[in-house]
C-alpha cells in the first residue's frame, strides 16, 4: 500500500508534466502540479481564435514525422491532423520564385554523412568535408536549416544527431492539430482533473530540499509542498534557478551538454490574403524563406485565414533581443514589404491583429527547445537516471529523433512516469 500512496510534485503543467501527472495518477498515485504561469502548457500557447479567427498557437505548432505519442493522444481527444500542403517559395533578392530545394551536391553530402561514425559539430563537419567556394551553397543551406528550423548553433549543433533531417532532405512529413495544441493540453488537463490531480497555479519553485528522507519544494512567496518524489519538467536554462540537492544538482549539471534555442514568432492577420493579389501563383503558397531580418513566414495553407506567421531562430535571435512586441511586429512587416516590393505602411493599413513572442524573454521559457550536441547522449542519460527522489523530464531528455517537440515531451513524460511505476 506504501508504494501506492507515494505524493509526488510535478513542476511544470507542460506537455511532459501533465503526461506524467495523467500516468501516475491512473495508477493511483498523489499528484500536485506546481505551475508558474496561469495556465497549463508551458511553450504551447494558445492565442484568442477571436484575434485570429482560428485557435492560432503562438509557441508549438506543428506535429513533426510519425509522432506515435501525439498522434495516439489525438485520437484519445476525438482531434484529427491536417497534414501540411501547398508550395515552398523564396525571394532571391530581387523576385519571388519557387524555392529549388535540389543540391548538385546533395548526393555528395549524403554519402560523407552516411559513413560518419565520429561525431562532429556541424560547423566542423562543414570545414572538414565541405569547404571552399564550390560548396557555399550548400554550406548556407545547411546553416539555414540548422539555425532556422533546429534553432541550434551549428558551432555546436551534433551532426549524427541531424543526420536523419538531412538524408530526408528536409521532406519529414508534418501536420497541424485541427482546433491547435491548446486542444489537446485542455483534453490532458482535464483528464487529470478527473483522476484527482492538484493544480496550483502562480507557483515558482525556487529550491527542493531533501533532509531525512522527506522531500519539501519551496516556492517564491514562502509556500512549501511536502512529497516524496519531484519531477521537474521545466526548461533547461531553469534548472540553474532551482536549488537541489547535491545528487539532483550533480545530475543537472549534464544539462550544459544539451543545446538550447532560441525562436521569435509573429502572427499577423490581414483584412485578406494580399499576397495572392500580388502575385496569382501564391494561391497555394504555404512557406516563404528569405534572408530578410524575419527569414521564414508560412500561410495556414489549405485553410483560407489571411494570416501570416514569421518564424526566426537560433543563435542570431540575439540580434533582436532588445526588440518588443510591437517592434518585432514592425520588423516582420519591414521583411514582408521588402520581399513584396510593398510599404510598411500599406501592409499595416491591412493589419487586423498581431502577436509576437520572443521566447527568450519569457520568464518561465527563457528561450524554445532543445537541440543536441555531440555530447547530448551521455548527458541525457545522466539525467535520465531514476536514482534519486528528483527525476528530470521534458522534450530536452528524449533520446529519439524527436528530441525538441512536443512528441518528445509527451513521450519522456510517459516514461518517467513509467520508471517510477515500475520502482
Amino acid at each position: 500500500m506504501a508504494a501506492t500512496s507515494d505524493h509526488i510534485v510535478i513542476v511544470g503543467a507542460g506537455a511532459a508534466g501533465l503526461m506524467a501527472a495523467r500516468e501516475l495518477a491512473r495508477a493511483g498515485r498523489t499528484v500536485t502540479i506546481l505551475e508558474a504561469r496561469e495556465r497549463c502548457g508551458g511553450r504551447i500557447h494558445p492565442l484568442p481564435a477571436s484575434e485570429f479567427g482560428y485557435p492560432a498557437d503562438g509557441g508549438a505548432e506543428f506535429v513533426h514525422g510519425e509522432a506515435p505519442v501525439t498522434r495516439a493522444l489525438l485520437r484519445e481527444a476525438g482531434l484529427s491532423l491536417q497534414e501540411i500542403e501547398g508550395e515552398r517559395w523564396g525571394f532571391d533578392g530581387a523576385d519571388i520564385v519557387r524555392e529549388d530545394r535540389h543540391d548538385p551536391h546533395e548526393a555528395e553530402l549524403h554519402a560523407v554523412v552516411r559513413e560518419l561514425n565520429d561525431d562532429l559539430t556541424v560547423a566542423d563537419f562543414l570545414r572538414r568535408h565541405f569547404a571552399g567556394d564550390g560548396h557555399a551553397r550548400l554550406r548556407h543551406s545547411i546553416e539555414r536549416m540548422v539555425e532556422g528550423y533546429d534553432a541550434a548553433d551549428p558551432e555546436r549543433a551534433s551532426t549524427l544527431a541531424l543526420r536523419e533531417e538531412w538524408m530526408a532532405g528536409g521532406h519529414s512529413p508534418q501536420a497541424r492539430v485541427k482546433g491547435g495544441y491548446g486542444a489537446m493540453i485542455d483534453f490532458l488537463a482535464a483528464g487529470c482533473r478527473k483522476l484527482g490531480v492538484i493544480f496550483r497555479f502562480g507557483c515558482v519553485v525556487s529550491a527542493i530540499e531533501e533532509e531525512g528522507g522527506a522531500i519539501a519544494v519551496r516556492c517564491v512567496g514562502g509556500n512549501v509542498h511536502g512529497c516524496d518524489r519531484v519531477i521537474l519538467t521545466v526548461p533547461l536554462p531553469l534548472l540553474r534557478e532551482i536549488a537541489l540537492p547535491s545528487s539532483a544538482r550533480a545530475k543537472a549539471a549534464a544539462a550544459d551538454d544539451i543545446g538550447f534555442g532560441n525562436v521569435i514568432k509573429i502572427l499577423l492577420r490581414f483584412r485578406r490574403p494580399w499576397w495572392r493579389a500580388r502575385k496569382e501563383e501564391l494561391a497555394e503558397m504555404s512557406f516563404l524563406l528569405s534572408d530578410q531580418p524575419i527569414p521564414v513566414w508560412w500561410t495556414q495553407y489549405p485553410n483560407p485565414h489571411p494570416v501570416l506567421t514569421g518564424w526566426f531562430g537560433g543563435p542570431r535571435t540575439a540580434a533582436l533581443s532588445q526588440l518588443d512586441p510591437q517592434a518585432l511586429i514592425d520588423a516582420g512587416l519591414d521583411s514582408l514589404a521588402t520581399v513584396f516590393g510593398l510599404s510598411r505602411e500599406d501592409l499595416a493599413r491591412e493589419l487586423i491583429a498581431a502577436a509576437a513572442t520572443n521566447w527568450a524573454h519569457d520568464p518561465y521559457a527563457r528561450g524554445a527547445y532543445s537541440w543536441a550536441t555531440p555530447r547530448t547522449r551521455e548527458a541525457q542519460a545522466t539525467l535520465g537516471r531514476a536514482d534519486g527522489p528528483v527525476l528530470f523530464s521534458g522534450e530536452a531528455l528524449y533520446r529519439g529523433a524527436d528530441m525538441g517537440t512536443v512528441e518528445a515531451a509527451l513521450a519522456s513524460g510517459q516514461q518517467t512516469a513509467g520508471m517510477i511505476l515500475r520502482g
